[in-house]
């Protein structure tokens, strides 16, 4: 038989929560969007993407929220630290002077889509499209050279969707997205609009992207622990395989 000395249960207790406390997980909040078929609230898991970052962070010890908003609401939140960051990004040097980059994770190729059958002439010479007008998402990193190509005629969307809509149209010559991204959208489209026109994707691509998690340098936790977490997570799940059976599980 035990005798509990009374005198000690407060310590013990006290030892007990101190356990606890280091071993939960710490919480954070991301923004995203929706990108399908990378990420989502209507896909499983949320996508492929949720779906790596989560257990990412869940590995480094964090417990991860993930937010849905506009892009650009979703960037201007992190800048002005109401969350802790965001994904997915594609990587540019001026986004480093608000958020630090993580560890970089697959995305796939970005360029150009066109209707079916266009004449156009395009070899990766962006001066070549100079006529045409091309629809881009407002806030989206691109890739340097078209970004920074002032001479195109660009008309800025809020959504990928509403640049293949306008594409299939007949409103725009081009549209710049991801090639997955673009596929998948077309397909969501009602067969009456489908009917309109089809599309291709433009070879040579502008850029073969990784994507990345982006955390605030503004957010009130520590950045560096927080990209540290997913860093040494991600190594973990590459390490071990989980990182191409999520890829495969989601189609990728």
């Amino acid at each position: 038989m035990f005798i509990i000395n009374k005198k000690i249960l407060p310590i013990v207790a006290g030892l007990i929560i101190g356990i606890n406390t280091v071993f939960a997980g710490e919480s954070i909040t991301l923004n995203t969007l929706e990108w399908e078929p990378y990420i989502g609230q209507k896909l499983k898991n949320q996508g492929y993407v949720a779906e790596v970052v989560k257990e990412a962070f869940k590995r480094g010890g964090y417990d991860l929220e993930i937010r849905f908003r506009p892009w650009q609401r979703a960037v201007m939140e992190s800048q002005r630290g109401a969350v802790d960051g965001y994904f997915p990004e594609y990587y540019s040097k001026e986004i480093t002077t608000h958020a630090i980059f993580s560890e970089p994770f697959p995305g796939g190729p970005v360029g150009f889509f066109a209707v079916k059958g266009t004449t156009m002439n395009y070899d990766g010479n962006l001066e070549t499209l100079k006529p045409y007008k091309i629809g881009v998402v407002r806030g989206y990193v691109n890739s340097e050279k078209f970004d920074a190509a002032t001479f195109l005629q660009k008309e800025e969307v809020v959504d990928d969707i509403t640049n293949i809509k306008k594409l299939v149209m007949g409103r725009i010559a081009l549209c710049v997205t991801d090639k997955f991204v673009g596929l998948y959208l077309y397909e969501q489209l009602e067969e009456d609009m489908k009917s309109k026109n089809n599309i291709v994707f433009l070879d040579p691509p502008l850029d073969d992207k990784d994507l990345y998690v982006c955390i605030s340098k503004t957010t009130k936790k520590n950045p560096e622990s927080i990209k540290n977490a997913f860093n040494n997570g991600l190594i973990s799940m590459k390490a071990d395989g989980t990182l191409d059976k999520i890829l495969k599980s989601h189609g990728f």
